[in-house]
């Protein structure tokens, strides 16, 4: 019988790529990783890894067990999943990835009505970027994710997950009131030449961000770049920048900018990810209800 943790570990190797990164998310040394990799080509007696620089890479035999593990693995959760259901109140830990916007808005909420109604569970929430957290949530890092797809742009796909659609919020121009009245702004092509704060390249909003304004016919000027919303709020008050804000920036505190409609009023989508061996269990299903019910207090209100 080959040892499932020995599995496990073969299987991080073909997500994460070194045996370094595969230590740090599993709490081992590097040493402790090829070591128990090198028993596990023991007992299946064939070569499971190859060097290609400063990764590694499975050799065909290795790629069959790792098929089979994520089975393995998939099967596993599932059973876990039917024994907290047969419990009588959801109960046990929930790792929780969201992005920034999401937590300022939805959290302090939600969180509220799962110690209240649930007290037995736990909630670990940490912030990541959305595409980062999908593919965490993908791996086993964490047990959910919050996430954003923005109009025209998918949000990364990946085997195993499911979506659940949560809202969706306006996106809008930001500018100040001192701004709007010295260059006489009313639509996103008169920022052509005015400094712009983004988030950071390689995230969603910021290609999102970039078309809208290529589309209205300019290059933005992205003076300033960071993936707190809060900063941007603050640069657009100011009147240091303008950005591209949406309607969840703005839950539990006025609207002290000049916001914009863009063309045809698009709208961000924020949903849920889970892995769909575990998206029946009582926690994630808690978790899932109490989100929606805070993201429709929101914007009922």
């Amino acid at each position: 019988m080959l040892d499932l943790r020995r599995l496990r570990l073969l299987r991080e190797v073909k997500l994460r790529g070194t045996l370094a990164e595969v230590a740090e998310a599993l709490n081992y040394s590097p040493s402790a990783v090829s070591q128990q990799l090198a028993l596990l080509e023991k007992e299946v007696g064939v070569p499971l890894l190859r060097k290609s620089g400063r990764r590694v890479t499975l050799t065909p035999q290795a790629e069959i067990l790792v098929a089979h593990t994520s089975t393995v693995l998939e099967v596993l959760e599932q059973a876990e999943a039917e024994v907290t259901t047969s419990l009588e109140r959801p109960a046990g830990l929930v790792r929780l990835a969201v992005f920034q916007s999401a937590a300022l808005a939805l959290l302090p909420d939600a969180l509220t009505l799962v110690r209240s109604e649930y007290p037995e569970m736990r909630l670990e929430v940490t912030q990541q970027e959305p595409e980062a957290a999908l593919h965490a949530t993908w791996t086993r890092d964490f047990d959910l994710v919050i996430a954003e797809q923005y109009p025209g742009h998918a949000a990364p796909r990946h085997p195993e997950l499911d979506r659940v659609d949560l809202t969706t919020d306006p996106i809008r121009l930001g500018v100040s009131k001192k701004l709007v009245s010295e260059h006489n702004i009313k639509t996103l092509a008169d920022t052509a030449g005015l400094p712009w704060v983004m988030e950071p390249r390689g995230t969603a909003s910021r290609h999102w961000a970039e078309q809208a304004c290529r589309q209205a016919g300019f290059e933005p000027d992205v003076q300033f770049e960071t993936a707190d919303i809060q900063a941007h709020i603050r640069l657009v008050e100011s009147g240091n920048a303008v950005a591209l804000l949406t309607g969840l920036a703005w839950v539990g505190r006025p609207v002290t900018v000049e916001l914009i409609d863009l063309p045809g009023n698009p709208r961000r989508t924020v949903f849920t990810a889970a892995r769909r061996a575990s998206a029946n269990s009582p926690a994630i299903v808690v978790c899932r209800d109490v989100l929606a019910r805070t993201a429709e207090l929101i914007t009922s209100s």
